[in-house]
């Protein structure tokens, strides 16, 4: 049964206000407000996609709780220069439940005050991972060509990472470079806020663009467990 009925349009005018009114005063008096326009649609958006994302990787996490699938208000400060206490975003993630998680696939859907995002791709891939990333491109470029044959896709996923500099491979063609040289990869799919946001739409959404994107996180956690 479904549980989402998307976000209200309060949700991103909490973000807002919270992102101007920064201190834990503000935030404690507002505290129900965050959970029911904000934590409790993520835990229900979690709770409607998890048994697609399980079939796309039975092992994922899908329970609905905060530093699992859906990340904390509070911002972590220690080694930040940033000292702002609570995020004005939130997301929720699908990745696999291992310490060096930042290193494998990750999905994720992020609101913001103004916008969200949705998409899958490393946090932080390791030198090593990249390397093999390559080196699988170039033992079988046919199935790589198979894998992203859905980029860039309607509506379009922008692929993000760094690069590197140095050419590795002049001959490969431009489709292929702008996947060789990365330093890091992630798709992302970037959306003003509109109606699909605050409905139900979104699930389905997620669940095609997710399933979308299935082949290749396949493909780049093979790559990560091989390292």
């Amino acid at each position: 049964m479904m549980q989402f009925n998307g976000f209200s349009p309060e949700a991103q005018v909490f973000l807002q206000s919270l992102e101007q009114n920064n201190n834990k005063s503000w935030f404690e008096q507002r505290r129900t407000e965050y959970e029911y326009l904000l934590l409790d649609p993520l835990r229900k958006l979690v709770m409607d996609l998890s048994a697609d994302m399980l079939e796309i990787d039975p092992e994922i996490e899908v329970r609905p709780v905060i530093n699992k699938t859906i990340s904390r208000i509070y911002r972590d400060t220690r080694f930040s220069k940033n000292k702002s206490v609570f995020r004005s975003n939130m997301w929720i993630s699908f990745k696999r439940p291992v310490r060096e998680w930042q290193a494998l696939p990750t999905y994720f859907f992020e609101i913001t005050p103004t916008y969200y995002t949705y998409g899958m791709g490393f946090y932080e891939a390791s030198p090593n991972t990249m390397q093999g990333f390559r080196e699988r491109i170039d033992s079988n470029e046919a199935l790589f060509r198979k894998v992203i044959s859905f980029y860039p896709g309607d509506p379009p996923f922008s692929l993000e990472g760094k690069k590197y500099k140095r050419i590795f491979d002049p001959e490969k063609t431009d489709d292929i470079q702008t996947w060789y040289q990365r330093r890091n990869l992630y798709l992302i799919c970037r959306r003003e806020a509109n109606n699909e946001l605050f409905s139900v739409d979104l699930v389905q959404t997620l669940r095609e663009r997710f399933l979308e994107l299935a082949d290749l996180y396949r493909f780049l956690m093979e790559i990560s467990q091989a390292r």
